[in-house]
C-alpha cells in the first residue's frame, strides 16, 4: 500500500468512526445541558463549592462566575508549580521559577497547553496530575459551559437569563469528560500508553551515558489532553513519543478524540434551538475546510521533488515513522484547526506551505471545528457576520434563528473577532522589533519570522502547539505569551456572553418570504467564504512574510 493512500483510508476511517459518533453524543449533551435534575455526586458538589445550581444567571452573573473560578485557578496552579520542591513525588525537580510557572499556570487554565518546558524534565507526578491533568478537565468544561450559555441565547426570549454557570461547569465535566476519557485512557493502556506512578529510571548505555525514562500516570492524562482539546503533553516530545502515542491506531484514535465533541456539539447546537438542520449547517461548514486543509496539507507533504524524498515516500524530515506523512498530515491539521495544540510530529520541520498552513487553521479562530465550546461559539460568531452580510447584500434586516442582530449584535460580534488578530499581531512585531527577543529564533530570515508568528498565534488562539524552533523558555516569551492566552481566552468571553444576553432578551421574529434560509448549502458556502476572506485580509501581510515567502523561495 502507498503511503498516499494509507493516508486517505485513515481518513476515510476517521470520518466514519465520528459520524457514527455523533448523533448519540451530540443528542446527550444536549439532554445534559437541557435538565432539571442533578446527579447525588453533583451536589455534593456544590454543597462543598457552596453554590446554587438552580439559580439562573443572567450574562454578567455568568462572566462573574468564569472569570473567578478561572483566577482561582491560575492561582492555584501557579502556587502549586513554586511549591513543587517541597512536595511528594516531585521526582527530585525543583520548583519552577515565577515567570515560567506564570506561564504554564497561564497556559492549562486558558485551555491552550503551550509548554516552555519539558515536561519529565520539571513537572513531578502531584504538579502533573493534581495540577495540570484536572486543568485539563475543567478548562474544557469551562469553553463548553460558556458555548451553552450562548446557544440558550438563541434559543430563548424575552429574558438576559442563560443558565448556571457551576452547574453547566460540574456537569460538563462529571457527565461528559470524565466518563469518556476514562473509557479513552483504558483503550490507551490496552494499546501500549505508560499509566503509573513510578521514578525516574535510567535505561540503556550509548555514546559513554545513560538515557533517562520517567513513569507517569500518562494515559490518564492523554486521554483528556485530546478529548478536551487541551494538548499538553506529559513528555516533551509530545503525542510523537511512543508512551503517549505507541501505535498508528492510538495515532488515529486520539485524533478522533479531538474531534468528536466539538463535532457533536453541533448536533446539540442544533437539538437545543430545535432545528437539527441549523446544527448541520455549521457541521458542514466545519467540515468542509477541515476536509479541505487535510487534503492541502497532504498535497504539500507529498509533493516532494528529489529522490532521497521519493524513495522516502514524502517529507519525512521531524515526522514519526510510525504514522507517516498521511498521519501526521491529519493529526497537525485536526491540532490546529482545533484548540487542542497536541503535535506528532514537529510543524518547524514541515514544508514552507505545510507550516504555513498549520498557521492558516489557527488563525481563522479556531473554529473549524475548533476547540470544546470554544470552535461552537465562534462559529456561531461567525455566521452572525455572514448573516450581516447577506443582510447588507439584500438590503434587508440581518436575522439569525429568529433573532435580529441589531446594532448591539454586530459590534459585540466585530469586537470579538478583532481581539485575538490585535494579540497576535501586536505581539508579533514587539518581538521582532525589540532587540533581545529575536535572540530566541533558531532560524533566521522567513522562517525565523515564522517562529515568532506562530508563537503568538498560538497563544492567542489557545492552541498551545509551537514551532519548536524558538527558545520560548524567557522571561519575555513567557510574560508575552502568558498574557496573550489569558486575553486571548476572556476578553472574546465576554463579548460572547454579553451577545447571549443580548439575544435571549429579545422577542423571536417570525420567518418571511425574505428570511435568509441559514440551514441551506447556499447559508454554509457564504459562511465559509466570510471566514476565509476575513481571515486573509487581516493575517496575509504576515503570512506573506513568512510561510509563504518561504514555500515560494
Amino acid at each position: 500500500m502507498g503511503p498516499v493512500l494509507a493516508g486517505v483510508l485513515q481518513l476515510l476511517a476517521l470520518i466514519g468512526a465520528l459520524a457514527l459518533a455523533y448523533v448519540p453524543l451530540g443528542n446527550y449533551m444536549a439532554k445534559v445541558y437541557s435538565s432539571d435534575k442533578h446527579w447525588r455526586v453533583e451536589k455534593w458538589i456544590y454543597k462543598g463549592i457552596g453554590a446554587n445550581p438552580d439559580t439562573e444567571m443572567r450574562w454578567v452573573s455568568y462572566l462573574r462566575g468564569v472569570l473567578a473560578f478561572s483566577v482561582a485557578g491560575v492561582l492555584f496552579l501557579y502556587l502549586l508549580q513554586r511549591l513543587q520542591g517541597s512536595l511528594p513525588g516531585s521526582l527530585g525537580f525543583s520548583s519552577i521559577e515565577p515567570a515560567q510557572a506564570f506561564d504554564t499556570a497561564a497556559s492549562f487554565v486558558t485551555n491552550t497547553n503551550w509548554q516552555s518546558y519539558s515536561g519529565e524534565q520539571a513537572m513531578g507526578h502531584v504538579v502533573q496530575t493534581a495540577g495540570l491533568a484536572v486543568q485539563n478537565f475543567v478548562s474544557a468544561a469551562v469553553g463548553i459551559a460558556v458555548a451553552v450559555a450562548l446557544v440558550r441565547g438563541f434559543a430563548r426570549s424575552r429574558t438576559g437569563e442563560l443558565g448556571n454557570f457551576w452547574a453547566d461547569l460540574v456537569r460538563g465535566t462529571v457527565r461528559v469528560l470524565v466518563p469518556i476519557a476514562a473509557v479513552a485512557a483504558v483503550v490507551l493502556v490496552a494499546c501500549g500508553a505508560l499509566q503509573n506512578f513510578s521514578g525516574i529510571h535510567e535505561v540503556g548505555q550509548f555514546m559513554g551515558g545513560s538515557q533517562q525514562w520517567n513513569g507517569g500516570a500518562v494515559a490518564s492524562q492523554e486521554a483528556i489532553k485530546e478529548l478536551g482539546t487541551n494538548g499538553g503533553g506529559y513528555f516533551n516530545a509530545n503525542s510523537s513519543h511512543p508512551f503517549e502515542n505507541p501505535t498508528p491506531f492510538t495515532n488515529l484514535f486520539e485524533i478522533f478524540l479531538i474531534l468528536v465533541i466539538p463535532l457533536a456539539m453541533t448536533r446539540a447546537f442544533g437539538v437545543m434551538v430545535a432545528s437539527v438542520k441549523q446544527g448541520y449547517a455549521i457541521l458542514a461548514t466545519m467540515v468542509t475546510i477541515w476536509v479541505g486543509f487535510v487534503a492541502l496539507m497532504m498535497w504539500t507533504e507529498f509533493a516532494h521533488h528529489g529522490p532521497a524524498l521519493q524513495a522516502a515516500g514524502g517529507a519525512l524530515e521531524g515526522k514519526e515513522t510510525r504514522f507517516g506523512v498521511g498521519g501526521s498530515a491529519l493529526f497537525a491539521v485536526s491540532t490546529t484547526l482545533t484548540s487542542t495544540g497536541a503535535v506528532d510530529s514537529f510543524h518547524s520541520s514541515f514544508t514552507g506551505l505545510g507550516g504555513g498552513i498549520t498557521m492558516l487553521g489557527m488563525m481563522l479562530g479556531e473554529i473549524a471545528p475548533g476547540g470544546v465550546g470554544s470552535g461552537l461559539y465562534g462559529m456561531l460568531i461567525m455566521a452572525i457576520i455572514a448573516v450581516f452580510i447577506a443582510g447588507l447584500m439584500v438590503g434587508r434586516t440581518p436575522e439569525y434563528l429568529g433573532k435580529k442582530i441589531g446594532s448591539r449584535e454586530i459590534k459585540l460580534a466585530a469586537c470579538y473577532i478583532l481581539v485575538t488578530p490585535a494579540l497576535v499581531l501586536i505581539f508579533t512585531a514587539a518581538s521582532v522589533a525589540l532587540p533581545t527577543p529575536p535572540n530566541s529564533m533558531l532560524n533566521s530570515g522567513a522562517h525565523g519570522f515564522s517562529e515568532v508568528l506562530y508563537a503568538f498565534t498560538s497563544a492567542s488562539n489557545n492552541n498551545g502547539s509551537a514551532f519548536a524552533g524558538l527558545n520560548a523558555n524567557t522571561d519575555w516569551f513567557n510574560t508575552t505569551t502568558g498574557l496573550a492566552m489569558l486575553l486571548g481566552r476572556f476578553v472574546p468571553m465576554v463579548f460572547v456572553l454579553a451577545l447571549a444576553g443580548s439575544l435571549a432578551e429579545q422577542k423571536p421574529v417570525p420567518a418571511t418570504a425574505g428570511t435568509l434560509r441559514t440551514e441551506k448549502p447556499l447559508f454554509t458556502g457564504l459562511l465559509v467564504g466570510a471566514i476565509l476572506i476575513i481571515t486573509g485580509l487581516t493575517y496575509f501581510p504576515a503570512l506573506a512574510l513568512g510561510p509563504l515567502a518561504e514555500g515560494l523561495a
